[in-house]
């Protein structure tokens, strides 16, 4: 059965074109659910509700998922509550960026 961890390390692999950064380390991903059958769903949001690439972005991260043995079905869930800022990205690029 798939776990919490192989989505997250699949995800991690989902880069946001704009940035050139991956969607974990910036704090986009906001919540991995992996029930019994296999069935995924990913709740995550943009950096800004205006992104142009959220679409390539949100169909790039199910298909990375898609990919895990064990993976049903995937679903992600585009939410801006709570909005994405700086604070949410991983200590590394907060210490890179000088935040």
């Amino acid at each position: 059965m798939v776990t919490k961890e192989q989505v997250m390390e699949a995800l991690s692999n989902v880069i946001d074109f704009e940035l050139g950064l991956d969607v974990v380390s910036l704090g986009l991903v906001y919540g991995v659910d992996v029930d019994q059958e296999g069935n995924v769903t990913v709740t995550m949001t943009m950096t800004t509700p205006a992104c142009p690439l959220a679409g390539m972005i949100l169909q790039d991260a199910e298909d990375k998922v898609r990919q895990l043995e064990g993976v049903k079905d995937v679903k992600v869930n585009l939410t801006f509550d709570p909005p994405w800022s700086p604070e949410m990205m991983n200590e590394e690029l907060r210490k890179r960026f000088g935040l």
